[in-house]
């Protein structure tokens, strides 16, 4: 682990061991920390700010609070290529080239995303020093459009917890900007912490049953969780493809679907997205606009939600954000039951864990440069965080492909099931969406794995394939701990979903920066 440090501070000193030029701060005082896209571009435009300028300054602010003074802990490894990237992009803008529409935007990535060139490990000690000879599918569009990889986030090792960030590559916990104490919930804990932190822009993370939503919700940022197969996987160490998504995780709904719209899209390399190309609207930036709310019916979800240990403070903020939808001219409905819920679940015979085929599928398709081959490869190695072996070692117990193995089989039944009768009740009642608190209970305090959890992801969204997109609804605990609200609706209904987010923020506009 010291060894890993001592290699962070290194890529952190050759990034900052600039000529002259790079070192000056940029012009007036432009604020990063809390920076969008189109404040990024509006600099860059006006002649205010180089992207070299801007580049250098969020390294500066890495350099600053990630390891050192609030220490979030969040970052792996820095980008060696940041800043002569950004020198191609100022040369752009010199001579008017045609410029992609994330121009110059400097992004966070989970460290499962394969990064052509820079260490991707999953988290792992395991693959410590592992240099894919590719990007991954969505890491490649979001660069064609002119978006800078900043940094790679730490994540729960392998994306096995929702619950805290911790892994074997990065020592130590990553810790919640908002309360120093508080976990980031998991896997995309890094990349949600580095972005409520203004590290960088925006990131990318994953979501298998919560990664992308939980972490966007305990840091007051907005996650995206698409239908299955409008966004592609290809190119992300996988945890179970049955339910793996890829997405973007913001401060604000504009920047997360700037960057939505990029990704939205068919990839051969990943089979499930076949249908997104006509599945998805000419483009998703035409929904960020009001009044979305006027007349829509929207339904309050309490199967996802109510249990014997929801937090008072979280239900008076979700019951305020309720009436904030009324007030807005939503119609919302009070209380919308998924029907034969209890029923359809009990239909289950069996487990399904499809880490062992999954993984060792995707590294077979990266031999020879693979730097492990199989599930044994990595136990045998003793190089992964002791938190982490129980699940290593019951996922090498699994003898059968996921395609033969009974319980795969009866989980997929059950998935068609609720697919049907969650659309049946939107359908029924006419509802263009439902909401529910994205946790039930604030960020805990780190190592505590006894008080409820509060985790509402893990069914709905990630069990239909339906898209959910996570919105800060306001703060518990004297206002120091985020909150969010889930937005979800049928299969490709993301468009609607975005309507309705965007007009709830901007109606509310409860996003604050963090005060470590």
């Amino acid at each position: 682990m010291r060894t890993q440090l001592r290699g962070l501070s290194v890529t952190l000193c050759v990034a900052l061991a600039t000529p002259l030029e790079a070192q000056r701060a940029p012009v007036g005082s432009f604020p990063v920390d809390t920076a969008s896209i189109a404040t990024v571009q509006a600099a860059l435009a006006s002649g205010r700010l180089t992207c070299r300028q801007l580049v250098q300054r969020y390294l500066a602010r890495i350099d600053s609070l990630d390891k050192q003074g609030p220490a979030v802990n969040s970052i792996v490894v820095l980008n060696p290529e940041a800043l002569a990237t950004a020198d191609s992009l100022d040369r752009a803008q010199a001579t008017r080239a045609a410029r992609g529409s994330l121009h110059c935007v400097p992004l966070i990535v989970k460290d499962n995303f394969e990064t052509r060139g820079l260490q991707t490990t999953g988290g792992s000690l395991a693959l410590e020093g592992w240099k894919p000879p590719q990007d991954a599918t969505m890491v490649a569009q979001v660069k064609a459009a002119g978006a800078i990889v900043l940094a790679k986030s730490n994540l729960a090792e392998w994306a096995f917890t929702p619950y805290e960030t911790v892994s074997s590559i990065l020592p130590g916990y990553t810790r919640n900007p908002y309360a120093l104490d508080r976990v980031t919930a998991g896997s995309s804990g890094g990349t949600a912490a580095a972005v409520a932190m203004g590290f960088g822009t925006l990131g990318l993370g994953t979501d298998t049953g919560n990664s992308i939503r939980g972490p966007s919700a305990h840091q007051a940022l907005v996650g995206i969780r698409s239908t299955m197969g409008l966004t592609s996987r290809a190119g992300v160490i996988p945890l179970n493809e049955g339910a793996d998504i890829a997405g973007p995780m913001a401060r604000s709904m504009a920047d997360a679907v700037r960057v939505f719209d990029v990704i939205a899209h068919s990839d051969p390399a990943d089979t499930v997205t076949a249908q997104a190309d006509s599945r998805r609207p000419a483009s998703y930036l035409p929904a960020l606009t009001r009044g979305a709310l006027r007349g829509a019916r929207i339904g309050v979800l309490r199967q996802a939600y109510e249990r014997p240990t929801l937090d008072a403070e979280v239900r008076t903020v979700f019951e305020r954000a309720v009436r904030d939808l009324r007030a807005a001219g939503a119609v919302v409905i009070d209380t919308v039951l998924v029907d034969s819920l209890d029923s359809i679940l009990r239909r289950q015979q069996g487990g399904c864990n499809r880490f062992k085929a999954d993984l060792e599928r995707y590294f077979a398709a990266r031999a020879p440069n693979a730097p492990v081959k199989t599930l044994d490869d990595i136990i045998r190695s003793r190089r992964y965080h002791p938190t982490v072996e129980p699940r290593l070692r019951d996922a090498a117990q699994a003898t059968q492909l996921p395609e033969a193995a009974p319980g795969c089989q009866s989980r997929e039944q059950v998935r068609a099931a609720l697919r049907v009768a969650f659309t049946a009740t939107l359908d029924t009642l006419k509802l263009d969406a439902v909401v529910y608190p994205t946790w039930s209970n604030p960020p805990r305090l780190i190592g505590d794995l006894n008080t409820p959890h509060g985790d509402n992801s893990q069914l709905f969204s990630p069990m239909t394939g339906f898209p959910a997109i996570t919105v800060p609804m306001g703060y518990t605990r004297g206002g120091r701990l985020p909150a969010g609200m889930t937005f979800m609706g049928r299969a490709w209904s993301e468009y609607r979903l975005i309507q309705l987010g965007y007009d709830y923020e901007q109606a509310t506009r409860h996003w604050k920066a963090p005060r470590p």
